[in-house]
């Protein structure tokens, strides 16, 4: 996938305006946001994640930035979050990529509850959101010194598909400091989190993706790959107010049966998957008459 402008102008509509009324934050995400970025007072730092957010939508329109979803937590509400957590406390050295992580909340927050901080690794596209990031936990590289990597998933100089490893890797573990790709992790990776990151892409862009990762997954049992997306109730397309086209969705089956079958040989993994309705509040004409669902699941190596 490219970024170059006119590809983009080419398939996305004319982004909504940004509305204040879309900001929402619960008191877990209060209370992380204070605690990571030093500011109290409710209102200043609302006023902080406006101004962080204006200038990320400014940089690309994503509908999640749109509707302050960066400020959610997605990972440490996730199911099998804990059993991420336990990687990082029980497996040396065990590597956390965070794909398509934005501003890089997720690893903040898998840090902040006790991962450690020198097997993180995040990326994204581009790479203006994670200096977006610094700019919203007020931190730099120094202070938050976790290595971020901007690639394009589709680039095979980037991350290339191999099938999934069954054996330990006869390559060594790569130093995260010194990556400028995500290919010399393959087979080392611990636990990877992508979350509203394979709905972006068409069917056949997210069995490539997926395979991708289980390419970079260590073959050791609970390695886990988990995340959230848009899904349906069956297999289909969506109407998006983000992109011109309608969005592919897999159902909690079929994306079962992509991972335990397609990705990885048939009984190796442990799918766990459910389909939650999720209340939306940026409603856009595109939507009128849509449920959303989204698809929350993990894959673990067993």
């Amino acid at each position: 996938m490219g970024d170059d402008v006119n590809d983009w102008n080419a398939i996305r509509p004319t982004p909504a305006p940004l509305e204040e009324s879309l900001f929402s934050i619960d008191e877990e995400a209060f209370e992380f946001m204070k605690m990571q970025t030093g500011i109290e007072d409710p209102e200043e730092l609302k006023k902080h994640i406006m101004a962080v957010q204006a200038e990320a939508y400014a940089v690309r329109p994503y509908p999640c930035i749109r509707r302050f979803a960066f400020i959610g937590l997605k990972l440490g509400r996730l199911p099998a979050y804990d059993q991420l957590l336990a990687l990082g406390k029980d497996r040396s050295d065990a590597i956390f990529l965070d794909i398509g992580c934005c501003f890089g909340n997720d690893i903040r927050k898998a840090v902040s509850d006790g991962y450690p901080i020198e097997n993180c690794i995040g990326s994204d596209l581009r790479a203006e959101f994670w200096e977006k990031g610094h700019d919203l936990f007020k931190t730099n590289q120094e202070t938050f010194p976790v290595p971020f990597i901007a690639g394009d998933a589709f680039d095979a100089a980037h991350l290339a598909p191999v099938d999934p490893f069954y054996t330990t890797p006869n390559t060594p573990k790569p130093q995260l400091s010194t990556l400028t790709s995500l290919n010399p992790l393959r087979g080392h990776v611990s636990a990877i989190h992508a979350s509203a990151f394979f709905h972006l892409f068409d069917e056949p862009q997210q069995l490539y993706l997926a395979k991708a990762l289980a390419g970079l997954l260590s073959p050791e049992p609970g390695s886990i790959i988990l995340g959230s997306h848009g899904g349906l109730p069956e297999k289909g397309m969506r109407p998006s107010a983000f992109r011109k086209a309608p969005m592919f969705c897999h159902s909690p089956q079929t994306w079962a049966a992509l991972w335990d079958g397609e990705v990885f040989r048939k009984g190796t993994v442990k799918v766990e998957v459910v389909l939650e309705e999720q209340v939306r509040k940026d409603k856009s004409p595109a939507y009128l008459g849509q449920k959303f669902y989204l698809l929350v699941w993990s894959v673990t190596r067993l």
